[in-house]
């Protein structure tokens, strides 16, 4: 059991029968009165986030997360498979719960499948991933100096903004968490 006096950034608890993760707190202790917790907390099963507060003495239970290293294999339909890494095992996850995570991860990349009680409520990809430009419009020289971007494909479909330079063809890092151009691969 965890108290909500206790509570730190990314710490996942049961709240009326959900899992959710604290997103940001802050313990306040007003001139009158008790003191309160204020939290921001995110349902990991549905991603609605709500302000709620707690006595800092409110007990709830620590929610254990599993996160399995699994092999994104194909999509089919509405389904995407996963293999996990160590026996082999097979699973379907429905689209509603992968999102639009994976849409910079190609087949046969491992990411992490997140699932609480046996249940997949979501996919985290890797931090960063190397993709090839697949369409955008010609490079060229200079005019680098004020940062500007263009439009871009990825061979996963995922469009981003990249700097002027970049032609079709071309290796590229991208954060997955923001979609964001890092630079050029080696």
């Amino acid at each position: 059991m965890l108290s909500a006096g206790e509570f730190r950034n990314g710490v996942t608890v049961e709240i009326d029968g959900d899992v959710c993760q604290i997103i940001e707190f802050q313990h306040v202790k007003p001139g009158k009165g008790a003191a309160f917790v204020r939290t921001k907390i995110r349902n990991v099963m549905t991603g609605s986030v709500v302000e709620r507060t707690f006595r800092p003495t409110d007990k709830m239970p620590r929610a254990h997360i599993d996160r399995a290293d699994m092999q994104y294999l194909y999509q089919d339909g509405d389904l995407y498979n996963f293999m996990n890494v160590e026996n082999y095992e097979q699973i379907a996850v429905s689209a509603a719960d992968v999102g639009d995570t994976l849409k910079f991860v190609k087949e046969n990349e491992t990411v992490k499948v997140l699932s609480w009680n046996g249940k997949v409520f979501g996919i985290e990809p890797p931090l960063t991933v190397e993709l090839i430009i697949t369409d955008t419009e010609p490079g060229f020289a200079g005019n680098t100096a004020t940062g500007a971007t263009k439009p871009a494909t990825v061979e996963t479909g995922a469009a981003i903004q990249v700097p002027l330079f970049i032609t079709a063809g071309e290796r590229v890092k991208i954060d997955t968490r923001t979609g964001e151009y890092i630079g050029r691969a080696n």
